[in-house]
Formats: C-alpha cells, sequence, structure tokens
C-alpha cells in the first residue's frame, strides 16, 4: 500500500501497475485524513490510499515503480501478508500478475 496527496496520483501510480501486471487490482480509497509527524512537526494532509493486490515475488518491482512515479520525497511503501483468501480470488490474482506477463 502506498499514500499519496491526490487523486490524480494515485489513479496513476494504480493505472501503471495494473498496466505492467505489477498488481492485479488496485483499490484507491479517499480522500483520507492522515497525521504524522514530518522533519519535527505535526502535519495533517488529505491523501488517497492506493491498496495494491500483488504476489510476494513482484514486490521489488511492484516498490521500484512506486518510487519512480510517487511524488513523495519518503513515500508510504507497506506489504502486508495474506493469511488467507478465497480460492477463486488467488487464483484469478495469480493469473493476472503470473511471470511472463508483458511489462511495458
Amino acid at each position: 500500500m502506498t499514500a499519496v496527496g491526490s487523486a490524480k496520483d494515485a489513479r496513476r501510480i494504480a493505472g501503471l501497475l495494473v498496466d505492467k501486471h505489477l498488481a492485479a487490482c488496485v483499490q484507491v480509497i479517499g480522500p483520507i485524513t492522515s497525521t504524522y509527524r514530518w522533519k519535527g512537526k505535526v502535519e495533517t494532509a488529505r491523501e488517497w490510499l492506493c491498496l495494491a493486490k500483488t504476489r510476494k515475488s513482484l514486490y521489488a518491482r511492484v516498490e521500484s515503480t512506486i518510487r519512480r512515479n510517487h511524488p513523495y520525497e519518503v513515500p508510504e511503501i507497506l506489504a502486508l501478508p495474506v493469511s488467507a483468501g478465497s480460492t477463486s480470488y488467488l487464483a484469478w490474482l495469480d493469473r493476472e500478475v503470473r511471470s511472463g506477463r508483458p511489462n511495458r
């Protein structure tokens, strides 16, 4: 997952990840309000959260794509494990991000 400061940036990152078969789906949630400490000050920002559904084996490529296209100096890029899921959904996800798919 990653958070960005505009719906436009969120849609761009989501589109890139799906287009390159690095994620089967990216859900964009927002706007949300984030409160955090940055350079010694507490900040509040309106953001859009991107939740990318992918495989662990693609993490490095997903992170690299997000970093190249993210406007923040230090982007949030987190991976959370899936402990369980429906067989049919996980099979669909696997088909969408299977190795050998074209990467533009």
